[in-house]
């Protein structure tokens, strides 16, 4: 299993330093809006991640008028001890340290500590644009499997030099034998990374439509689907066919980067056919899923970070949830509160214990 048993910020948004102790699987963090109880979530993820769960950049997470930033965690996986440290220097270079030494190379590191987050903006993944699914893929996969985060880098770097050129030739023909190379760059990582996709994806809509059923009590007609244009030809054979719609566009208009998760409620998308509840459920049945799908693949279940939840569900949709987190899920969870008391009864009424934070 693995467990965060304590964690200390320095100069980390609204800390400027702070200590926490963690003696229990299940965490609650209360305290009133503004107190910091997403960004104690936050440090944990940034810990895994080596970057924020929020779109911030890492002078953003630094506390107003410090220079530099420190976060430390000790994690235990399998009765072996981890001492993790993420600190941003006043030059604002990174270090990611484990147990002393200092990690070069970030895609060998990131899975170690595997995290799930639950945040009240991620209905969006819902109802927006298709980057934000494709994060949500991303995130799952990044954690799984190096190769996967390796070829996601690679083909992101080639994409920015490739849209560049088309951009800068326009409105003329690019220069054909640079074209060519990232035409060939792009190729190779796109096609390992729709092959990675096309392995793991139906098993993640398998256990979201299961998750799914287990906290709405109906299937409601979800239907998903993965949509990619490389299920019809491979990478160079897109990027050669569209290459006049790209200068046109300047910029790359198709490919593994534009693939999407297709998600309705019957005949109807569900960012306009799903009720407010319907999204809820959809959306915390996506989390589930990525968390069941990592603990499939890491043998060891991720962290669970349930940020604002007991607003976002109604009763019996709660009561469900909070009975797999307390006796099902069998990893380590952080939910955060405004309400303590409403904390305290909730967990009481189904008869788990928990450990209790106030920020």
């Amino acid at each position: 299993m693995l467990q965060v048993e304590l964690l200390k910020l320095v100069q980390f948004r609204n800390y400027t330093q702070q200590n926490w102790i963690f003696n229990n699987r299940i965490q609650a963090v209360c305290g009133k809006n503004g107190t910091g109880k997403t960004n104690l979530l936050d440090a944990l993820y940034y810990l895994g991640l080596t970057k924020s769960y929020t779109p911030k950049n890492d002078a953003q997470n630094i506390q107003h008028g410090q220079q530099g930033m420190r976060i430390e965690g000790q994690f235990n996986i399998h009765n072996q001890s981890y001492k993790i440290e993420v600190i941003i220097r006043e030059n604002g270079k990174k270090e990611l340290i484990v147990n002393e030494e200092p990690i070069k190379k970030i895609t060998n590191y990131i899975g170690l500590l595997p995290f799930v987050m639950v945040t009240p903006d991620d209905t969006a993944i819902i109802t927006q644009s298709s980057e934000l699914r494709r994060k949500y893929i991303d995130a799952l996969i990044s954690q799984t499997s190096s190769t996967y985060l390796q070829n996601l880098i690679q083909y992101n770097k080639f994409l920015v030099q490739r849209n560049s050129l088309l951009k800068q030739a326009w409105p003329n023909s690019p220069n054909k034998d640079l074209l060519d190379i990232l035409d060939a760059q792009l190729s190779q990582h796109g096609n390992e990374i729709y092959a990675i996709r096309k392995n793991y994806i139906p098993q993640l809509i398998e256990k979201i439509l299961y998750y799914y059923h287990f906290l709405a009590q109906s299937n409601d007609r979800l239907n998903i689907q993965y949509e990619s244009s490389l299920h019809q030809k491979n990478m160079l054979q897109i990027l050669q066919s569209n290459i006049q719609r790209d200068l046109a566009a300047q910029r790359t208009t198709e490919g593994i980067h534009r693939d999407d998760l297709l998600m309705r409620m019957g005949d109807e998308p569900c960012k306009v056919m799903a009720s407010q509840g319907q999204r809820k459920s959809l959306l915390f049945a996506m989390k589930m899923a990525e968390w069941d799908l990592i603990k499939q693949h890491k043998n060891y279940p991720p962290i669970l970070l349930l940020d604002d939840v007991f607003e976002k569900l109604d009763i019996d949709r709660l009561h469900q949830l909070l009975s797999w987190v307390a006796f099902d899920c069998g990893a380590q969870v952080f939910i955060t509160d405004t309400d303590s008391e409403r904390v305290d009864n909730l967990f009481n009424k189904i008869g788990a214990t928990y450990q209790m934070s106030l920020v």
